[in-house]
């Protein structure tokens, strides 16, 4: 990419039934050092719209909202990037909340770099709730996604995550943008992108506040259809498969191992499990600074394990084993 091109910034979110979300994400778009850039929302069919919100910020923010049919987060960053004007897309999660410098951040990197995608890490906000906090531990900590998700992945082959992923319209223009896949479509896009000859970086400095799912149960739906998709990933980049991939679902068979024995035999089958429950306690307690978090990262951990597991154990034996074609559960709910 030419480094000495003007690099016209458009944000991107697509937008489900989240107006008081999406609230909080203008509030710190507004707050930004650098205001050179177009922010677009996409609203994907929602019963309960954002309008509202969005005309708050009218004559704030250079602000687009569009409203069309639900077809998931994917095709809705795709129609986002055809109606910007931009040549270069960043793509948020409506649940995201930035630090004032963010854009400041990202502008100095793709001048310096000339970077034709990017990606940027998440961190939990002081005003998340403490189960949110719980979460952001879970889907960041070495221990239970082996850090992948927290910005350590290698820097010569980095996958950008859509939660807070840029490209060029050059890329959007070559790759086609996301495809319609229900969940994994940010991966899948990642891996287009490398295997057209473009080049990612992450951006450590450009992180968001990501609040992800703020219930048991939502949480619960995410992480299982991310173990689904890592399969639905495999069958279509078959290189994409990692031995890090399988260890949530030894983990799970590995639980279910200790759980049984410990049952019929003796508890004592348990102390692996008990051990591993005060490491995420300690570990989350040290790094939130609260015994109250660590204990609830204890629990969050845990469904992470297991849920992502259980969708990739469910996905291999559909679909390697019985040869079953691509699917996703939950598909009344695209968002994560």
């Amino acid at each position: 990419m030419n480094t000495n091109i003007e690099r016209r910034i458009s944000i991107i979110v697509p937008v489900f039934n989240r107006p008081s979300e999406v609230e909080e994400l203008l509030k710190s778009l507004d707050r930004q050092t650098d205001r050179n850039f177009e922010v677009v929302i996409v609203e994907d069919g929602s019963s309960e719209t954002c309008q509202a919100e969005t005309e708050k910020f009218a004559e704030r923010l250079n602000l687009r909202y569009y409203f069309k049919e639900n077809s998931g987060p994917g095709p809705s960053r795709n129609y986002g990037f055809e109606k910007a004007s931009g040549n270069y897309g960043i793509f948020l999660d409506s649940d995201c909340i930035l630090p004032e410098r963010y854009v400041e951040t990202v502008r100095k990197a793709l001048d310096k770099d000339g970077i034709d995608a990017f990606g940027g890490p998440d961190r939990a906000h002081e005003s998340f709730t403490r189960f949110q906090k719980a979460v952001n531990y879970s889907m960041t900590s070495f221990f239970t996604t082996g850090g992948i998700r927290g910005g350590g992945e290698k820097m010569d082959k980095f996958y950008p995550r859509s939660f807070n992923m840029g490209y060029s319209r050059e890329v959007f223009e070559k790759t086609q943008g996301f495809a319609g896949m229900r969940f994994g479509e940010d991966i899948d896009m990642s891996i287009r992108i490398l295997e057209n000859g473009f080049r990612t970086r992450l951006i450590k400095e450009a992180f968001v506040f990501h609040k992800r799912r703020t219930s048991t149960r939502q949480f619960f739906k995410q992480v299982f259809n991310s173990g689904i998709a890592r399969i639905n990933l495999y069958k279509r980049h078959p290189e994409s498969l990692k031995l890090i991939h399988f260890l949530p679902a030894v983990f799970t068979m590995g639980l279910i191992a200790l759980i049984l024995p410990a049952i019929f035999w003796s508890p004592l089958f348990l102390l692996p499990v008990g051990l591993h429950l005060l490491l995420l306690l300690l570990d989350s307690a040290i790094r939130n600074r609260s015994a109250a978090i660590g204990l609830l990262s204890v629990f969050t951990s845990y469904i992470q394990l297991t849920g992502y597991g259980l969708g990739f154990i469910t996905a291999f034996w559909k679909r390697i084993i019985l040869g079953k074609g691509e699917f996703a559960a939950f598909t009344k709910k695209f968002y994560k």
